[in-house]
């Protein structure tokens, strides 16, 4: 079964930038959307980002909008979330998805990976 890998995650100050990669362990692996949430302690997985195929086909959550940008390399079938001005209540487990549509995402389908660690300090 297709698993979904995630990379980049770490610990940054607050004001730092991160970016995290996800990329399918089956190369042939394609997906309409890739996106990605998080969960912080104690509280729900949520949703960030997600991208569809065309250039420009992205949405945000609107606690990040304008700090996170979203971008897929299709030919790789990969996606990235470059996180800017990074504040301590983006501290999460990011996740990466994919999946044939947001709504699928969003109620837990699709596929999903195992979680990068993004801890932000004041």
């Amino acid at each position: 079964q297709v698993q979904l890998v995630e990379s980049g995650g770490g610990l940054v100050q607050a004001g730092d930038s991160l970016k995290l990669s996800c990329a399918p362990s089956e190369r042939s692996f394609n997906a309409v959307v890739m996106g990605w949430f998080r969960q912080a302690p104690g509280k729900e997985r949520e949703f960030v980002s997600a991208a569809g195929w065309s250039v420009g086909s992205t949405v945000y959550a609107d606690s990040v909008k304008g700090r996170f940008t979203i971008f897929r390399d299709n030919a790789k079938n990969t996606v990235y979330l470059q996180m800017n001005s990074l504040k301590p209540e983006d501290t999460a487990v990011y996740y990466c998805a994919a999946a044939r549509s947001i709504l699928i995402m969003t109620s837990g389908g699709g596929y999903w990976g195992q979680g990068t660690q993004v801890t932000v300090s004041s």
